[in-house]
């Protein structure tokens, strides 16, 4: 199943980030080289939140990404959430669903 995690950030939030930033983005790599996370990255315009694209059995990978890293810890992403997302067209889809149902 694919798992979407949106961070929504407070003001600022491209200075807040700074400090955070190298340990972020080496977390999310390494979530990224075990398969878990498949793609992620800001919101543009305005830069306001993330949307981070995982993989898993339970949303369970997405959620302790979250708790550990350090945009949440040291409050820099303002509210955070996880919803399950059933993609169903494309190479990377979880349930693919033909027309026709075939």
């Amino acid at each position: 199943m694919h798992y979407l995690l949106f961070y929504e950030a407070g003001s600022d939030y491209a200075t807040h980030r700074t400090p955070y930033r190298d340990e972020h983005l080496r977390k999310a790599w390494e979530a990224s080289d075990r398969g878990e996370l498949l793609v992620g990255g800001g919101l543009a315009n305005p830069l306001d939140g993330s949307v981070l694209l995982f993989q898993g059995d339970s949303p369970t990978v997405a959620e302790n990404f979250a708790k550990a890293d350090p945009y949440v810890v040291h409050g820099v992403i303002s509210r955070w959430y996880v919803r399950e997302w059933t993609t169903v067209v494309g190479k990377l889809a979880s349930n693919p669903v033909r027309p026709g149902g075939a």
